[in-house]
């Protein structure tokens, strides 16, 4: 019996009775005064929140693999589940409610207590998003630009790339000071430590916390594990920082939920998810955006994940998500197949905020590569039925394979916004074939006079037009590199 259930029954004087055990969830007899939300404690010293109430019994989602034994014992602790925060969760792996997997006990000055379920800011904290969201993949950054406080899904099969993005999303974030959390749903533990050893390997892990949950725990663990990393990410933000979440995945976030909401015998919808599915993830992504807070602009920009099957984007859950986000970045599976790194559909993805953070010349670096991919796309379409190709033809398709192949870039290599510009300009003159794009960023970050150079050609110029014209002026300052 733990020190803390008997401090709970004293102070309360209101004990229940575990009477029915469905596993994720159990009934109990007793506790009057219990509340929705609340958090409970059993006699064995796991944890539970109330998540439904009747005349004579109390419905409890469990949050822990301890199997309650008949007629347990069970007291309200008068509290919602709450979660651990502070700086010190910097570079740590934490499970569904905070606590560091290491063993690691939190003693920072700044400790808090926060409700994992708390309520979103209203409108009159939020501002306008209108500052440039990178992730270091180029594709993405020219073609499906994004802003800081935009909530993008990313959405497509399973095993064509998803996680590629996110984590070079997370290393561009970290590197430009953000704090990233990574929230592994239900992820194999072999899977969460790649995703650690890859920070590491970047030496971005001292700016990322990851919160993970496996199959191996209860779906009440898994099901309030994105509230916890929310509820981290607005300590970060009240801090005045910087924050981006991704959630991996919220698919199986939601079999997890239609698991909790059968065995509780809740009225079953649309392919058997709870009919409140929609508000389950609602609630949770509305705590993203662009905030004012002391006077200066923070955001919690928001990537959750949807899978698709067989590239199925009427699926319940992933219409239901994309009604709540900014737009969505969708990756095809026949692309995948094709070749295509990353398998992005640029024309099937949407942005509907990140557009209006981008310059005069990248609005139209966006135009350049739609017309040029569209046109691409087309004469692939003639070459199918076996027509003969004028020379024409055949230069579009060069430059097609040509801008396919710079956008096919290396997990490790996230490359600077100025560079991309450059490097395309590079690209579409003719001047540079496309390959060695990590040599490129790597003298960039460390040549200060390429670094000043490119930065210099793309602050002078509001057009791809004066932007290819400066690039050719100054083809000798490459000529080193190219």
């Amino acid at each position: 019996m733990s020190d803390f259930f008997e401090k709970n029954l004293r102070l309360y004087e209101e004990v229940g009775f575990v009477r029915e055990n469905f596993g994720a969830v159990v009934m109990v007899e007793g506790l009057p005064n219990a509340v929705l939300n609340e958090q409970v404690v059993f006699e064995s010293g796991g944890i539970g929140q109330v998540v439904g109430l009747t005349l004579n019994r109390v419905k409890i989602l469990v949050l822990n693999t301890t199997r309650m034994s008949s007629s347990e014992r069970v007291v309200r602790t008068g509290e919602k589940i709450a979660t651990q925060v502070s700086e010190e969760l910097l570079g740590k792996i934490t499970d569904s409610v905070g606590i560091c997997v290491d063993g690691t006990v939190l003693k920072s000055k700044n400790l808090q207590r926060r409700e994992i379920d708390g309520k979103p800011w209203g409108i009159f904290n939020r501002k306008r998003v209108n500052r440039r969201f990178t992730t270091g993949v180029m594709l993405v950054d020219l073609m499906v630009p994004l802003g800081k406080g935009q909530r993008e899904l990313i959405i497509g099969d399973r095993k064509i790339g998803k996680s590629l993005l996110l984590l070079q999303a997370t290393l561009a974030q970290a590197r430009e000071g953000s704090v990233c959390i990574y929230v592994a749903i239900g992820k194999k533990k072999s899977e969460v430590l790649d995703i650690q050893k890859y920070l590491k390997d970047q030496g971005v892990d001292n700016q990322t916390v990851v919160v993970a949950t496996s199959p191996m725990d209860s779906p009440g663990e898994i099901y309030v594990s994105p509230y916890t990393a929310m509820t981290m990410a607005e300590y970060f933000r009240d801090m005045g920082r910087d924050v981006l979440v991704v959630m991996d995945d919220l698919s199986t976030h939601a079999k997890y939920c239609r698991e909790i909401g059968l065995v509780s015998k809740k009225f079953p919808g649309r392919n058997s998810y709870p009919g409140d599915i929609f508000y389950t993830h609602s609630r949770l992504l509305e705590r993203a955006g662009n905030f004012m807070v002391t006077n200066r602009e923070v955001s919690i920009t928001c990537l959750p994940v949807a899978e698709t099957i067989q590239g199925d984007l009427s699926d319940y859950v992933s219409t239901n998500i994309m009604s709540m986000t900014d737009g969505h970045i969708y990756y095809d599976g026949d692309l995948y197949f094709r070749g295509r790194r990353p398998a992005i559909n640029t024309f099937l993805s949407v942005t509907r905020v990140g557009r209006q953070t981008q310059t005069l010349l990248q609005v139209d670096a966006n135009r350049l590569l739609t017309d040029l991919l569209t046109n691409y796309e087309k004469t692939q379409g003639f070459q199918k039925f076996g027509a003969e190709l004028g020379e024409n033809s055949r230069q579009i398709l060069a430059v097609g394979e040509r801008i396919l192949g710079f956008f096919d870039q290396p997990i490790s290599v996230v490359v600077p916004e100025n560079l991309q510009l450059v490097l395309l300009g590079l690209l579409v003159s003719g001047m540079w074939p496309g390959k060695g794009m990590d040599t490129w960023v790597e003298k960039y970050i460390k040549d200060e006079s390429l670094r000043q150079l490119v930065d210099g050609i793309v602050n002078s110029c509001d057009s791809m037009e004066k932007l290819l014209e400066q690039v050719r002026v100054k083809s000798t300052a490459f000529s080193s590199n190219l």
